[in-house]
């Protein structure tokens, strides 16, 4: 078994596709419409399946926005510096809502970001 994607509801496709290319660095690797049934569908990642795994982003047409819920944490991904990475992050007009540093209680350095939906994004840094 392995994990292939994480699938997120977004109030905006194009919105949600621009941030997680422009600002998280992420390539669109595939688009779908289905319009007889009301969704779109965008796939997108630093890879394509089997190699990596992917995240599919559903815009439910006429819907805009979704409650968070209790349930949902984040989604994490690594990187070579967390600290620039936040400076990269902000400077395309993403939102850092935990600023890089060790996490509380170790030495591992992280930081949080948010996507235009509220998703939280944590980033965790690790040697390549």
């Amino acid at each position: 078994m392995r994990l292939l994607h994480t699938m997120l509801r977004v109030g905006n496709l194009q919105r949600s596709i621009d941030f997680y290319t422009s600002v998280m660095g992420m390539s669109l690797l595939r688009q779908s419409e289905n319009p007889t049934q009301n969704y779109s569908l965008a796939f997108l990642g630093y890879g394509r399946n089997p190699e990596h795994a992917e995240l599919e982003l559903t815009y439910n047409h006429g819907v805009e926005s979704y409650d968070m819920g209790t349930a949902y944490g984040h989604i994490a991904i690594g990187v070579p510096d967390a600290y620039a990475a936040c400076d990269k992050i902000r400077a395309s007009g993403g939102a850092v809502t935990r600023e890089a540093g060790p996490v509380k209680g170790g030495t591992t350095v992280i930081a949080f970001v948010t996507d235009p939906d509220g998703y939280k994004i944590e980033l965790i840094q690790r040697a390549e």
